[in-house]
Formats: C-alpha cells, sequence, structure tokens
C-alpha cells in the first residue's frame, strides 16, 4: 500500500509528522490505512490529524454516522471528535513503555464509521525524544586489579543503559582525567556500546594503592543527558592471572513453555593459578536487564545456567546475559563471560475474537454480500502459531470475507434469508490457529431477521361451499371465512372485503362482511323457492406496505324448509274458494270415480310430498278417497235409502317436520241418469275452460322452476340421470295410476344427496285436470342414518 506523506502541523507544542491514505477507495469493511507519525510524551488533548478531512467524510454528516476509535487494548490513548473528526492524545504516552527498543514503534486503530458501515485502519507512529539519561546499574563500581597486570590490558566495566532509541539513546563514554587507565568501548549485540578500561601505565601499589576515576555516559539527544558511574579501582598484590571464559559467547535456544529448573547451559573458565586464585566462582550480573536475574538461576560453582522462572517468547525474545567468573585469590580476578539465551515459541497464546462492529437486526430480503458484522483475530504468537482461519458453520447463510491484510473478516449474508423458515440465527464464529497442536476460540452472534411482506393471506379452503337454510333472519351471521398469513405484526394483519366488481352489485348488495375476523352477515332473508345458489368472492388483504391480497371462491346453497303450505288446483269455485259440486248418477258402481282432488307444494322433497285424506264425510261406506292421487271413488253402489247430497272435506297435507296443510270441499249430488247426462255437457265445457286456465298457469310454473333447477346443475352438480323402476313400477300396476309421476333425478353437492322429481311428458302432451303428478312416490325408508337428505321438486 504506498502512501502520500503529507506533513500538517499539530496544533500541540511538540511538532507531529502525520502521513494519510488519502487516495484509497471507498468500500464497506477495511477501506483505507492512514499513517500518523507524532512524539511521545505529547501533551494529553493534542491533536493527531483530522480523520474525516484525510478520509473524505463529510464533516456535516459525522455527527450522525457515530464515528469511533476502536483500539482493541487495554489503553486507550486516542480518542476521536465525533463532530470534526479530530484525532488527539487521550492517555501520556510513553513510547520505551509502549515498544522498548522496537522500532519503528506503531499504535494500530481502528476507526469505524456508521451509514454505511466502514471501517478503516490508522496506524500511529510514536518516534522518540530524549526523555531519559544514560543509567548505571549502580553508581559505585570497585575494581580490584593486580599491581603485576601489564600495561594495555583491557578491563571490561558494566555498560550504562538507555531506553531511548536512535540518535537519544547511549552514543558515547567520557572518563575522568587520570594517568594510568585510557577508556575504549565496543559494540556488543543487544548491550549496545560497552566500556573497558585499558591500562596505559604500570601500577604500584606501594606508591598508590586506589585509584577513582569517572566515567561519564553521554547521548546524542538535544540536550544531551548523562549519566555516571564512580570507579574504585583498588590494586591488589601479586595474583597476575585472571579467569578466561572458554567461549567468548555462549548461545542456547530453549522453547518458552520449559518447566521451572530446564538446564540451558554451563559456563567454563579456566585460571592457571594455583590454589585459591585459580578456583573460580561464578555469579549472574544482568540484574536489571528486564528482570533476567529473577528469569534464571546460576550454580556459583559449576556454572550451570538453568530456568528460574517461566519465560513468555510474547515478552522477549533473547537475553544477553553477563556471567562474572571471578577467581578466589586473596586480591580475585574475575572476567565477564557471555550468553544469549534465544527463547523460542510455542502454540500457547489462543487467537482471540473481537466483534468492532454488529448489525444485529437485518430484513429478510437483505440481498446476498450484506454487512453484517465486522470481527477482528489476533494471536500472540509467531510464525504459523500466529496464523490464524476464521470460519462459520456451512449449514448458515452468512459468510467471512477476508480483509487485504488477513487480521480482519467481514460476516456478510451469501443468500437470501427468509424470517418464516427460521426467524434468528445464532452463527457461531470459530478461529483457529495453525500451530501444533492448533488453539481455537469461538464466539457466538445473534443475528435477528427482520420481517418483510412477502407472504399473501392463504385461505384456508378454496372454494368454500356453504349450505344455508332459507328464511334466515336478516342481519344474522350466516358464516365465516379464514385467512392466514406467514409474516409477521402488522404484514400477517389480514382484513377482509367482499369483491363488488367480479361477482356483481347484484349478489353482494345483499351480503356484508366483517373486515376484521371474515365472519359474513346476511341483509336479507333467502327465499329457496326464489334463489337457490349464489356465487360471489372474498378479499384477503394484509397491512403490509405494499399490502398484498388474495381472493378466494363462496358457493352458497340455499336450503329448503317447509315454508309453503299445499295450494288447491282444484276443485275451486267462482269466488276462488277450494269448493266444488259434482254430480253423479245414482246408477253407478262402486269403483266410480266421482271427483279428484288437486293440490301443489311449492317445497320440494319431503316439504312437497303431498297426501290427502278425508276429514269430514257424511258416509263412510259411500266414498274412498286414494291418500296419494285424491281420487275419490265410490266404495258400492247407490241405494233408494242414500241421501242425495254428501259432504266431503279433504285434508292435504304436506310431509316436512313441521307438516303444513289445507283443506278442500267437494258436494256430490246423486242425480238420475238422465239429469246427470244433461248436466255433464255444460259442466264439461265449463271445467274444460277452468282446466285450460289452470293448465297455463301451471305450464308457466313448471318452466320457472325448471331454468331455475338447470342453472344449479350445470355451475356446481354432475348431474346423473336414474330411472327409479321399483316405485314406478308400483305405480304402473295400479289400474287406478295416470302415468304422469314417472321421472325423477338424482344428484350430490358436498355430502348431500338429492332428489327432484317431475312429470314425465311425451311431445305434445299437455296437463289436464285429474292427473296424480304432483305427488312425490319415495316412501321413508329412503332416509338414511348418515344424515342425506333427499327433497323431491314437485313438477305439474
Amino acid at each position: 500500500m504506498a502512501l502520500s506523506p503529507s506533513p500538517t502541523p499539530s496544533p500541540s507544542p511538540a511538532p507531529c509528522l502525520s502521513t494519510a491514505d488519502n487516495d484509497l477507495p471507498r468500500a464497506r469493511g477495511i477501506a483505507a490505512q492512514i499513517r500518523y507519525t507524532i512524539h511521545e510524551e505529547l501533551k494529553v488533548g493534542s491533536t493527531v490529524g483530522n480523520i474525516a478531512k484525510d478520509l473524505g467524510f463529510d464533516s456535516t454528516t459525522l455527527p450522525d454516522r457515530n464515528l469511533r476509535i476502536v483500539t482493541g487494548t487495554k489503553q486507550e490513548l486516542f480518542q476521536v471528535n465525533q463532530r470534526d473528526g479530530a484525532l488527539f492524545v487521550s492517555q501520556r504516552i510513553d513510547r520505551e513503555e509502549l515498544c522498548a527498543k522496537t522500532s519503528p514503534c506503531l499504535v494500530t486503530l481502528k476507526a469505524v464509521i456508521e451509514n454505511p458501515l466502514e471501517m478503516h485502519q490508522i496506524n500511529v507512529e510514536i518516534t522518540d525524544i530524549n526523555d531519559n539519561p544514560p543509567s548505571f546499574a549502580d553508581e559505585n563500581y570497585n575494581l580490584e586489579i593486580l599491581e603485576s597486570v601489564t600495561t594495555g590490558t583491557r578491563f571490561q566495566l558494566e555498560g550504562a543503559h538507555d531506553p531511548d532509541i536512535g540518535i537519544n539513546e547511549l552514543q558515547s563514554y567520557k572518563l575522568s582525567q587520570n594517568q594510568y587507565f585510557r577508556l575504549e568501548t565496543d559494540e556488543f549485540g543487544e548491550e549496545g556500546k560497552t566500556p573497558f578500561l585499558i591500562l596505559q601505565k604500570q601500577l604500584d601499589r606501594e606508591l598508590r594503592g586506589q585509584i577513582d576515576v569517572l566515567l561519564t555516559a553521554l547521548d546524542g539527544g538535544k540536550p544531551q543527558k548523562s549519566g555516571t558511574l564512580n570507579i574504585s579501582i583498588i590494586v591488589l598484590d601479586v595474583n597476575d592471572n585472571t579467569p578466561v571464559c572458554n567461549k567468548s559467547k555462549y548461545t542456547v535456544s530453549v522453547k518458552e513453555n520449559a518447566p521451572e529448573g530446564t538446564f540451558l547451559v554451563r559456563v567454563d573458565a579456566s585460571d592457571p593459578d594455583a590454589g585459591v586464585n585459580g578456583e573460580i566462582m561464578f555469579s549472574l550480573r544482568s540484574k536489571f536487564r528486564n528482570g533476567a536475574s529473577d528469569l534464571f538461576s546460576l550454580d556459583n560453582k559449576t556454572g550451570e545456567l538453568r530456568i528460574k522462572s517461566g519465560l513468555d517468547f510474547e515478552e522477549k525474545q533473547v537475553y544477553d546475559l553477563k556471567i562474572l567468573a571471578s577467581d578466589k585469590g586473596a586480591w580475585p580476578l574475575s572476567t565477564h563471560c557471555n550468553v544469549v539465551v534465544k527463547v523460542e515459541d510455542v502454540n500457547d497464546n489462543q487467537p482471540e475474537i473481537d466483534v468492532t462492529s454488529l448489525s444485529s437486526r437485518i430484513p429478510e430480503d437483505a440481498p446476498p454480500g450484506t454487512v453484517v458484522a465486522l470481527i477482528g483475530v489476533t494471536d500472540l504468537d509467531s510464525g504459523k502459531n500466529g496464523q490464524v482461519v476464521c470460519s462459520v458453520p456451512l449449514d448458515v447463510p452468512f459468510d467471512l470475507k477476508q480483509s487485504s491484510d488477513g487480521n480482519f473478516y467481514s460476516l456478510i449474508t451469501k443468500e437470501h434469508v427468509d424470517k418464516e423458515s427460521k426467524a434468528t440465527y445464532s452463527i457461531e464464529i470459530t478461529v483457529k490457529d495453525l500451530g501444533t497442536p492448533p488453539l481455537a476460540a469461538t464466539k457466538i452472534i445473534e443475528v435477528d431477521i427482520e420481517d418483510v411482506n412477502d407472504n399473501r393471506p392463504s385461505f384456508s379452503q378454496s372454494p368454500y361451499t356453504f349450505y344455508l337454510p332459507e328464511n334466515n333472519k336478516p342481519g344474522m351471521s350466516i358464516f365465516t371465512v379464514s385467512a392466514n398469513d406467514m409474516d409477521d405484526g402488522d404484514n400477517a394483519r389480514v382484513s377482509y372485503s367482499l369483491d363488488r366488481t367480479s361477482t356483481g352489485h347484484s349478489v353482494t348488495a345483499f351480503l356484508n362482511i366483517n373486515e376484521d375476523n371474515g365472519t359474513i352477515y346476511a341483509l336479507k332473508s333467502f327465499d329457496f323457492e326464489t334463489l337457490k345458489t349464489f356465487q360471489f368472492h372474498v378479499i384477503a388483504k394484509d397491512s403490509g406496505t405494499p399490502p398484498l391480497s388474495s381472493n378466494v371462491t363462496v358457493n352458497v346453497f340455499i336450503m329448503d324448509r317447509n315454508d309453503n303450505s299445499p295450494a288447491i288446483l282444484s276443485p275451486v269455485s267462482a269466488n276462488g274458494s277450494a269448493e266444488g259440486v259434482e254430480e253423479t248418477p245414482r246408477n253407478v258402481n262402486a269403483g266410480y270415480l266421482v271427483s279428484k282432488v288437486r293440490a301443489y307444494d311449492a317445497d320440494i322433497g319431503y316439504n312437497g310430498w303431498l297426501l290427502f285424506s278425508l276429514l269430514e264425510v257424511s258416509d263412510h261406506t259411500l266414498f274412498g278417497l286414494d291418500r296419494y292421487t285424491g281420487q275419490i271413488r265410490t266404495l258400492r253402489s247407490f241405494t233408494e235409502t242414500d241421501e242425495a247430497r254428501h259432504k266431503l272435506v279433504i285434508l292435504v297435507k304436506d310431509n316436512g317436520n313441521v307438516s303444513l296443510s289445507a283443506t278442500a270441499t267437494v258436494n256430490v249430488n246423486v242425480v238420475e241418469p238422465k239429469e246427470a247426462f244433461a248436466a255433464s255437457d255444460v259442466k264439461s265445457s265449463i271445467h274444460n275452460d277452468e282446466e285450460n286456465n289452470v293448465t297455463f298457469y301451471l305450464i308457466i310454473t313448471l318452466g320457472s322452476v325448471s331454468v331455475l333447477f338447470l342453472i344449479s346443475i350445470i355451475v356446481l352438480i354432475i348431474m346423473q340421470c336414474s330411472k327409479p323402476t321399483d316405485y314406478s313400477s308400483k305405480y304402473l300396476q295400479d289400474p287406478n295410476y295416470d302415468g304422469t309421476l314417472c321421472h325423477s333425478i338424482q344428484y350430490r353437492s358436498g355430502d348431500k344427496r338429492y332428489m327432484l322429481v317431475g312429470p314425465r311428458m311425451s311431445i305434445g302432451s299437455t296437463i289436464v285436470p285429474g292427473s296424480n303428478g304432483n305427488t312425490l312416490v319415495v316412501p321413508d325408508r329412503r332416509r338414511r342414518a348418515s344424515g342425506e337428505v333427499r327433497a323431491g321438486l314437485i313438477l305439474h
């Protein structure tokens, strides 16, 4: 990633250098990196740089976009002003505490901004200032030197330590003016410059037994800082051989999880002197180098170096130890053996997951690729032990998208989600390193799916079929439709209405529906004889935005009730009353047809099946009535003692549950044969006229009923025609049966079966008085326990 440095002055007293990636494109997730450079110990509140300006954010929208800094560490060294995007120092910054000798010293921040959700990486480089003077481990140092030491001998001293780096760290040593020693310095690994005293004039204990010099350590900062060490050189008498280390440097490697007491190395030194002057004692001198003396133990006799307490590769990787080898002479001689301990990393740190930003609710119509969360993963180990792989289960509609640097992931949707299938997802994020054995960590993110209106209401039945008895009360509920919506909240709240466009105003004008529960009310009372079936549509619409709807067809069948009394067709008098006069010759035999009562019932089935009975008769032995045909016949011949006038009252009754009835009166005059013949001619002409009028009205009624019947059958019923030969044959054998009732039609609707009965007519036939075609011939044994209901439509 190329950076374009752009120095910017800081409003704080100490200047800082700001470097920003202003040329990088914006994108969701981690889109750009910015680098700023500041000095340590910068005053709290000092401005580091303007994030909004460097990233090109609109300053007017910053207060609403929740710009914030995520450090991922315990110390929050920096904060951002959410109003103008300025990054400022919030705590004291000590470069030596943060990075020690590491250069450059970088602090990595994450800038997160919402609407839309973005995350940008900010690197702040902390530069060193000369705030630490060089210092020695002790203020005083005693150096014992035999007087026999030859000139040019080198004596290594404890070097000074300066935690600063670069020009501000330790640069040189200066020795106070004296005639015996001069100063030289050598570079030695991590220890930096090591001072050596070089003897330039032979010592003489008798002339001078102790020499005091001052060693000054100087750094290169401005202003320059220094530290001093008082060196007391004690001149010893003849022990003139200094111990010598077998190696100039010992190097050993050890794993960081090595247990306490683990053997590291044995330091060997030799002294050619004899006796106590040749016996060597070892001691660990690096007592202030990051607490090294607390981590290692040294056997002062054998020189064996062991681990004293646990090592941590993440804290320090290399330890440079100084082991002092000193003999036991009266005036001991010593030298320093250098030991380098390299700590090897083991996979002892579990990866860490940091969710920096989370959208816990997403709509179910969110497109694939929608960012749900931004996740940071870290592992303090190094190498493969610090390389991590992040994953989510395969059975969830989510995936992880890795950032360019590999340390951040975006949790995104990989396919469309459906709230009706699953409303909440518990996404387990697993991060695993590549160490042996690998270590892993998990974190569960809860994501709720927000409902959108993507489901239409669905009716529980389609179509609906209802059977409604006639003569219902207006305003009462007659049936209910119900629809269910799989969505949630307002998207699932269903309202009902009648479709008045497709069914026509004529049907829906006498219906109303409760828009909340789908209950349908009839605004009028239905009459089976007027309307037998009708159809309409109900619309169910949800309350979503935009609303979705569906419709269903409702088929209604009107069921017949026994609400029509039988109507007497004949006899009918001139004033309209059911009363007639019949003249019968006296010389007729038994079985003579005196008259016939005709009646009609507008109901069907058993409600329209008529039975005739004699309610009142002057002589029970003289006249008989056929209960099915209404024919009145003589039971015997007339005698001289029989009266000439007889009154018969006939009761016509249907077979409804609550039967309805009507009565007709027939007055029979018994006359002599000649009178009967003359009266018969007159009555026949009058009777023919009346019969023609009755026939005309019957034809109109029959036509109307037939049309309604055919419409009902064509729309809803599979029509099946059959001839009930068992019943028709009964009447064909009856000599009194006139052959008009010989045709029936059966049909089913739902779980009910119906039978309609009517006259069978040949082409050109007419309905004449005296027929018995208005009689249903299905007996009571046709009713079944299953609740089947059969009804007959009387056609005559």
